[in-house]
């Protein structure tokens, strides 16, 4: 709970500072910052660690986030996160700088899987009647997953709807081994 409090506060600093064109390339770095040092043990650990000095952690963040396009106030940001000692922080960061984005451009973020790949068509028609529902932008997300079987599973940031099968097998499962 902290930890997000702390992540929100330094993403609505940062979006404070940038101006409107910076925002969506200060999105992208953040995001492929996150997931570098979400996926990467060995970035981590080199983060992590008191043997490196600051300014090498900073120079390995700071050259990561030139290779994802990150304007200079962002490359300031990194340095305080550095200073502050809050880069583990970094995947909170950037998805709540990326929901301070999507707010201020009305815009809701929408995953949507299903077993098989979904043809465009059927894509388009999907985003269509999301947006018709939700009265606002989409930026809808596709992705495959085999477990699924058959149905959708659509996720709203915190809201999840899921008509899969896999979804309904489980949720049979609870009901009949319910005491």
């Amino acid at each position: 709970m902290i930890k997000t409090a702390v992540a929100r506060r330094y993403a609505k600093a940062l979006f404070e500072l940038l101006d409107g064109p910076s925002i969506e390339p200060a999105r992208v770095a953040l995001h492929g910052l996150g997931e570098a040092f979400a996926q990467s043990a060995a970035l981590r650990h080199a983060i992590a660690s008191p043997v490196f000095p600051e300014e090498t952690k900073l120079g390995v963040l700071i050259e990561l986030a030139t290779r994802f396009g990150c304007p200079p106030i962002g490359k300031k940001f990194l340095d305080q996160l550095v200073k502050k000692n809050r880069v583990s922080f970094l995947p909170d960061i950037a998805e709540a700088f990326a929901k301070l984005v999507d707010a201020s451009k009305g815009t809701q973020q929408v995953s949507v899987s299903s077993a098989d790949a979904l043809p465009a068509p059927e894509q388009d028609r999907i985003t269509t009647r999301l947006r018709d529902l939700l009265k606002r932008d989409v930026d809808v997300t596709f992705h495959t997953a085999p477990e699924h079987v058959a149905g959708l599973h659509i996720r709203l940031g915190s809201t999840v709807v899921d008509s899969t099968v896999r979804g309904r097998l489980n949720a049979m499962q609870r009901v009949l081994t319910k005491e």
